[in-house]
């Protein structure tokens, strides 16, 4: 076998003995920019890089440019080793080329052309987070857990997976096919999408029966916490009176901004009820001093007074949504209910290279108040409520399946002529439990909630405990 170490292979190696003897690159002109790079740590490793590592590295370059059936420079030797190291990585760690690089500025900073689909890698193929509201992907019918393996006919895990993103996006009116394969579905599922300009609706409210106002968030952005304030007190103001209770809609909310996340959660809490973990919402923790982040209740006045809370999560509500939950969850401010979070506890930090060039590295790992890592394990509901198809009733006797009879429904009954609670149930559900049940059961849980609180304040009036008459 012919030996050939060429002026690259040389460089290579040359680059790797000084990592192995610890001289910083950017000190010999290696790294041009480094602008917004974080304090390095030092070197925890157990093991150190020895000759025969190096020479292993340079040997595998110089057997690639001398026998692959096809000439490769050594620029895309390079790239692809650097793409290389972060495949080793986590799932959301990844360099970014020039062209994901100038993608990534786009999308954080204005509107984009694409079909509003959350995904990160997995297994070699896109793993969907959560589809986004209103767009193309959630109108079409794409569920969190959903695995695209093909884009426009060619298979996923054939790209890089910022070219499998790339692939997503295009321009509005134009046209892409998924292949999908979904748990518990033994085929796979095609759509066909038309891609249009993605602007994320960050929160609407309505209110429902009862007087309880139902406030939901698709993404944690900059005004996304007053956006909430603003919507609750609009609920308010249609109901006339403070709501009996609110539920927090976060299923399906891929995350957004660390700082959104603190300002919502904030929201409902209060310091002075908050002292069981020190008043923090979420921290985290990292191998170096600025991936160490704390943030805490500075509220004092809960927008609700206190009233019934229900958070709603299912396994597309990730990162931020699962940091707001946690901490309500802890604080016990709030009632989780739904499926298990997604689990994506960690922390991403972008730091440029050069100009053109960046890598995405995981540089911490969230934890909620009561030192939870969500990473990978999601946040449990405490209220387990599946996402449950209930069909439209065919006879009239079908509708005993979502409400049984009751003394209201008997012909003759006497009407009470007293003013309703909010535990009132008289009013037609069905429709809702229709469209959307865990929402309905939601709305269950509130009044219980409800009527649970004025029994006790009323007993507690008395100086008795209530009684079931």
């Amino acid at each position: 076998m012919t030996q050939c170490t060429s002026h690259f292979t040389k460089i290579i190696s040359l680059l790797c003995a000084l990592i192995l003897i610890g001289v910083p690159l950017k000190s010999l002109g290696f790294v041009e920019e480094a602008s917004n790079a974080l304090n390095s740590p030092a070197s925890d490793a157990t093991t150190s890089l020895t000759q025969d590592d190096i020479d292993r590295f340079t040997t595998a370059i110089t057997e690639i440019k001398d026998y692959y059936v096809q000439p490769t420079d050594d620029k895309k030797l390079l790239e692809n080793g650097i793409r290389g190291m972060f495949n080793g990585l986590d799932p959301h760690s990844e360099y970014l080329d020039a062209s994901a690089y100038k993608a990534l500025k786009t999308a954080t900073q204005g509107s984009f052309g694409g079909i509003g689909i959350e995904v990160t890698g997995d297994y070699g193929v896109l793993k969907v987070i959560s589809p986004l509201d209103n767009t193309p992907a959630a109108k079409a019918g794409i569920k969190p857990h959903d695995y695209i393996v093909a884009i426009n006919g060619k298979l996923v895990d054939q790209m890089s997976m910022n070219e499998a993103v790339d692939q997503l996006q295009g321009p509005p009116g134009s046209s892409v096919t998924l292949t999908v394969i979904r748990q518990d579905i033994k085929k796979t599922l095609t759509f066909h999408l038309n891609r249009q300009i993605i602007h994320v609706v960050s929160v609407s409210h309505k209110l429902l029966e009862n007087n309880i106002g139902y406030v939901r968030i698709g993404e944690f952005q900059a005004p996304t916490a007053d956006l909430m304030i603003k919507a609750i007190h609009e609920l308010q103001s249609e109901a006339k009176r403070p709501l009996s209770g609110l539920i927090l809609d976060l299923r399906n909310n891929p995350g957004g901004l660390l700082n959104s996340a603190v300002d919502v959660s904030n929201v409902f809490l209060n310091k002075k009820n908050t002292l069981a973990y020190h008043n923090v919402i979420v921290y985290t923790e990292g191998r170096f001093s600025d991936a160490k982040f704390s943030a805490s209740v500075t509220n004092t006045n809960d927008i609700l007074n206190g009233a019934p809370l229900v958070v709603l999560i299912n396994a597309g509500s990730a990162s931020a949504s699962e940091i707001v939950a946690g901490a309500l969850q802890d604080y016990r401010r709030g009632v989780i209910a739904g499926t298990v979070s997604f689990g994506k506890g960690s922390v991403q930090t972008i730091l440029p290279l050069d100009k053109n060039h960046a890598v995405k590295l995981t540089t911490a790992l969230y934890h909620t108040p009561a030192g939870r890592v969500i990473q990978n394990k999601g946040i449990i509901p405490d209220i387990s409520i599946g996402d449950f198809i209930v069909n439209p009733p065919k006879t009239d006797a079908d509708t005993t399946m979502l409400a049984p009879i009751r003394e209201f429904d008997l012909k003759g009954h006497l009407a009470n002529k007293t003013v309703g609670n909010a535990f009132d149930d008289s009013e037609d559900t069905s429709g809702l439990a229709q469209s959307d049940f865990q929402l309905y059961q939601a709305v269950k849980i509130v009044k219980t909630m409800v009527f649970v609180d004025n029994a006790a304040l009323a007993a507690a009036s008395k100086n008795q405990s209530p009684v079931a008459r």
